[in-house]
């Protein structure tokens, strides 16, 4: 379970918290759904959750432990809006090998069939794959990590309607094997999964429903 307690984020470069007093209470097998616009501090929450921003104030939990920041980098994964963008393997199979001393072809092919690309060709380019498939692709170099929470920042951003329902069923299975926070600016395109929603607006958390 993830906890954060009054957590508060200012950054230096702003004269504005971007995160007030956040309270968010993550069990296993219930995904969080964020909504806000765009500067409403999504982004933010989830490096703060990641290890990746540190926040001012407030304390984080896991498992009811209280965590650094190192240790949240350990166990939660990131998937980035437009995280195709910055594919850097020549291969597909070199993208998925980016960062691991050791991978074997057993665990490669598992996270490859978790996200429906277990017939591809591991030779082809990242960049020569569909939108789709490149958004899987990088999910699932962030299943190898083997994360204990797995983050995704506008997962639908830049798809087209037909790839996004199947992104969004794809996230819904994984959803059933670990936590999954979701921020977005559309959190109706998540309608019928059964999911805590919350709206972050002025650097608050608050309930909604979708």
């Amino acid at each position: 379970m993830l906890e954060l307690k009054k957590v508060q984020y200012h950054p230096p470069t702003s004269d504005k918290i971007v995160l007030s007093d956040i309270n968010l209470l993550a069990p296993k097998g219930n995904p969080i759904i964020i909504g806000g616009s765009s500067g409403s501090g999504k982004t933010t929450l989830i490096e703060v959750i990641s290890g990746l921003s540190k926040p001012q104030k407030g304390s984080i939990y896991w498992g009811k432990q209280k965590t650094k920041a190192k240790q949240r980098r350990s166990i939660c994964g990131i998937v980035f809006q437009f995280p195709e963008r910055h594919f850097l393997g020549l291969t597909i199979n070199q993208e998925l090998r980016l960062g691991h001393r050791r991978l074997s072809g057993e665990k490669q092919a598992s996270a490859l069939r978790k996200v429906g690309l277990h017939k591809l060709d591991l030779k082809k380019a990242p960049e020569k794959l569909s939108g789709g498939e490149q958004r899987r692709l990088s999910i699932a170099v962030q299943l190898l990590r083997t994360p204990r929470i797995l983050l995704l920042d506008e997962p639908t951003a830049g798809l087209d309607w037909s790839v996004r329902g199947e992104i969004i069923d794809l996230l819904f299975q994984l959803s059933k094997e670990q936590l999954l926070i979701v921020v977005t600016h559309e959190p109706e395109l998540f309608q019928g999964w059964e999911a805590s929603s919350y709206q972050i607006e002025g650097g608050r958390l608050r309930p909604i429903k979708i």
